[in-house]
């Protein structure tokens, strides 16, 4: 007979035996060995049984087993030692105590999605393991971070395949009571936030907290009593349902979450964030709660909407519009009407900040990146070339500057190197890892012998090869196959043999599938006589995603070939539990994503982390750090629009690199030095780069800290808001004024020589503004074949002189410091002390049209 409901019921623990429950209590356990080494030995079976769960493991030991351990005066040492070592770790002083100065009181992080342990299924794929290691890699160096997303009751989803081959999806229970959280209480009551919906309708959540080493994170449930069956639904699942659906999510994610860090914060006496950091746009809704939570104090909009954008930071994932969520505007209207959402935040202002109001946009759908990015002061993508694709892709918002000039920075992301790094690796090569610290965190790899390094990576390769035989084996018997014929699993891949890892999420622009453009080749090389490689491939297609399912079918029937199945494997089901062995486990990551496609792509540096050389298109993170030390680059055809024959050449380069370059590295002697070579230089050199620490000290730095300030400034007393506020409504209402007259060169001479400089005078008019309404700057440096500067130098212009009818003589000076085609210009731009970018209100006013028969014929922009 089928249960109605389950729940897990945790058990008493004797009183000696408290500080385990301390200890599963904190995630840190998650990516720290000694912790773990002390619940393999409350029962070391069931651990492994349990698949490193120490809430199952503790639910499951037997009573007799837990008073032994309570009289075991050893293991309670032991136990002691591990609670006094957490401790010290949650209350000691770390980098950004000691070093940073504690400039920000608190940083609120909303997301989506949180990978941080297997045990807590609440993620996809990238971007909530990034967001996770984001938390760790925060909790390491100190930073008061609030982490805030959902708890989604059946998390994504699990994958098996039928026997065809096809993916299969299943949405197992996550217990509550059954994980390592707990809910917060507002007294003897569960707290509780309230989003009010269309129809009367109410949205309830209860807040559930995982304590990620010192960082909480506060998760809303909406499974309660109180709602209706539909909003008990709302956090049923991650990524799934109708679009009414997702924006219910993205509503209880943004507007509850605001109130949620409200009621941690009073409840907990914790300092209220100064800075909230939108992972994505799934969460933008919050800046539109906070602007409601001033104009309910009494605030104008625009004073509100300052003070919200000025202590937001938007970090965007996605290198293409079809990834981003946009919802219709009839849905937006209902859900923020004033009889839903309040009065004090006007509705027509909120469908301004999501508008595509721009050249080659649609007027009817509401955009949560365009609202992102209007809602924060400060954005950023996540590795260089992203940044530049995401200045490109969201331009239109700032049409008067080249995308060049576009705010949107990049920060490039990292990995949480406690998490990923093998023990074994971490025990040759790391120190300190728990510090957050990158110098000096390799010194140990010096001191390792070639033959060690090796090794161990024949270690770390077959512990691999073992858990994919147990997991392809399950997998086997799951798609209908019988024990008595699966024999041949247990000599399906060889621990000395070239492993090759692939693995990520199956959407096509990652082509799972490229490596099988030519078979026959790609079995030569799975079956090569001297110099055979051996592939491990994991990944998930969306559950809507029939074309990533037909994608996953043609590889599995490929690796299904009793021909080549015991060289390429198809392992289902990838997460954190699969990725652990899998990074320390190959000896070659392989990335052959569609450039510039790839945000960034962190498995590459997981894998780098362990000793594996990166085999990769130059996209994303492998772009700008790519080092043929660390790897291989892939060469890629961008720029074909045919892209078949794009495949094709890639394919073939693809082969060509691992018949002549990698294999024979890999296969050079028993202990193959150059391998070694560039191992030990990937780690040493790379390393430090790819570190989640490095990562988050960046966004300290140079996003957390100037948000801080400017929320600061802007909330003080909010007269700086609301002169800001008024003082952009007066620059917009007068720039169609502001126009260059004039621009000369003084100081030219007949031939301009290298070195020269000359002097550069802009006569400007600013019709209603004044001179401390703006800066003109002067932009120079190397032309193309259009006339477009390059690489531009940004100087301002001085103040010189002012005549009648508000015009003005601005006067600077120009260094020719290159040779060949030299061009320049001038531009006038919005100038306040509290803006971050001059472009961030979208105005720039430049030089009349050289061919207009009514402008002076002067050298504006002329080259030389």
């Amino acid at each position: 007979m089928r249960a109605i409901r389950r729940f897990s019921v945790r058990p008493v623990l004797p009183e000696p035996l408290t500080g385990l429950g301390t200890l599963v209590n904190n995630l840190r356990w998650a990516w720290h060995p000694e912790t773990q080494d002390v619940f393999e030995a409350v029962d070391p079976q069931l651990w492994r049984t349990t698949g490193g769960d120490p809430v199952k493991l503790l639910g499951e030991v037997p009573a007799a087993r837990l008073d032994e351990l309570a009289n075991d005066q050893a293991f309670l040492r032991r136990l002691e030692l591990a609670v006094s070592d957490l401790n010290a770790y949650v209350t000691g002083e770390r980098w950004f105590q000691a070093d940073a100065g504690t400039p920000v009181s608190s940083v609120a992080y909303f997301s989506p999605e949180f990978g941080i342990t297997h045990v807590l299924p609440q993620y996809s794929g990238g971007l909530g393991i990034l967001a996770g290691d984001h938390l760790k890699a925060a909790s390491d160096l100190g930073v008061p971070l609030i982490g805030v997303g959902l708890l989604y009751r059946h998390g994504y989803f699990g994958q098996s395949l039928n026997r065809e081959g096809w993916q299969q999806e299943r949405y197992p229970l996550v217990d509550p009571d059954g994980l390592p959280i707990s809910l917060l209480r507002d007294g003897d009551a569960p707290a509780t936030v309230t989003v009010t919906l269309p129809g009367g309708r109410e949205l309830h959540a209860q807040i559930f907290i995982a304590q990620v080493g010192r960082v909480p994170l506060l998760m809303l449930d909406s499974d309660m009593e109180e709602n209706e069956p539909a909003e008990r639904e709302v956090t049923d699942r991650l990524y799934g349902g109708t679009t009414e659906h997702r924006l219910l999510q993205e509503l209880l994610l943004g507007v509850g979450g605001v109130r949620a860090v409200r009621t941690y914060c009073r409840i907990t006496s914790h300092p209220a964030p100064e800075a909230f950091h939108t992972n994505e746009g799934h969460a933008g809704f919050l800046g539109v709660e906070r602007i409601r939570e001033l104009a309910e104090s009494g605030h104008d909009f625009d004073t509100a909407l300052e003070v919200a954008r000025g202590g937001t930071v938007f970090t965007t994932h996605t290198p293409v519009p079809a990834g981003i969520d946009r919802f219709p505007v009839e849905l937006i209207q209902q859900h923020f009407s004033p009889d839903v959402f309040g009065d004090g935040v006007p509705i027509d202002r909120i469908l301004e900040l999501g508008a595509e109001d721009f050249e080659g946009g649609d007027p009817a759908v509401f955009n949560m990146a365009i609202m992102g990015l209007r809602l924060a002061q400060r954005a950023n993508g996540v590795s260089k070339l992203h940044g530049v694709v995401s200045r490109g892709m969201f331009s239109g918002l700032w049409p008067s500057f080249d995308s060049s000039d576009v705010p949107i920075t990049s920060i490039t992301n990292g990995v949480h190197a406690p998490t990923w790094v093998a023990r074994e690796i971490s025990q040759l090569t790391y120190a300190n890892a728990d510090q957050g610290d990158s110098e000096g965190m390799f010194e140990g790899l010096d001191k390792t012998t070639d033959a060690q390094l090796w090794e161990t990576k024949r270690i770390l390769r077959q512990r691999f090869i073992d858990d994919t035989r147990a997991r392809v084996r399950a997998s086997w018997i799951n798609r209908g196959a019988s024990e008595a014929e699966l024999g041949w699993v247990d000599s399906i891949l060889d621990p000395d043999v070239l492993t090759v890892g692939f693995a990520r999420r199956v959407p096509s622009y990652k082509r799972l599938t490229l490596m099988l453009r030519d078979p026959a080749r790609l079995k030569a090389l799975l079956l090569h006589p001297q110099r055979p490689i051996q592939i491990v491939i994991a990944g998930k297609a969306h559950p809507a995603d029939e074309g990533g399912k037909k994608l996953i079918q043609e590889m599995v029937r490929f690796a299904d070939d009793p021909e080549v199945r015991h060289r390429i494997v198809f392992v289902p089901d990838y997460d954190i539990a699969l990725a652990q062995p899998m990074y320390p486990g190959c000896d070659v990551w392989l990335n052959n994503p569609l450039r510039p496609y790839e945000a960034c792509g962190t498995s590459g540096m997981k894998a780098a982390l362990n000793g594996a050389l990166n085999l990769s298109i130059r996209d994303g993170w492998w772009d700008e750090w790519y080092d043929d030390e660390f790897g291989w680059a892939i060469p890629s055809a961008e720029g074909i629009e045919d892209t078949d024959r794009r495949d094709d050449l890639e394919a073939h380069a693809l082969y060509d690199l691992i018949e002549k370059q990698v294999a024979p590295r890999f296969y050079d002697g028993e202990v193959p030095g150059r391998w070694i070579e560039m191992l030990r230089h990937t780690i040493k050199e790379l390393g430090p780069k790819v570190l989640a620490t490095r990562m988050v000290r960046d966004y300290v730095q140079r996003l957390y800290v100037p948000a801080a300030q400017s929320s600061r400034q802007l909330n003080s007393t909010y007269d700086g808001a609301r002169e800001l506020a008024d003082w952009k409504k007066k620059v917009r209402s007068a720039w169609s004024a502001v126009r260059v007259d004039h621009v000369e060169l003084q100081g030219l001479g007949d031939v301009p020589q290298l070195g020269t400089t000359v002097g550069i005078r802009a006569f400007v008019t600013l019709g209603e503004l004044t001179p401390a309404d703006i800066d003109v700057e002067a932009l120079h440096g190397r032309v193309d074949t259009n006339d477009e500067i390059t690489d531009a130098v940004r100087e301002s212009l001085s103040l010189a002189e002012t005549y009648e009818g508000n015009r003005h003589r601005f006067e600077g000076e120009l260094k020719l410091d290159r040779t060949g085609p030299f061009g320049y210009t001038v531009r006038v731009v919005p100038k306040h002390p509290m803006l971050a970018s001059p472009a961030e209100l979208g105005l720039a006013a430049g030089p009349s049209d050289p061919e207009d028969p009514n402008t002076p014929d002067l050298p504006v922009g002329s080259e030389f």
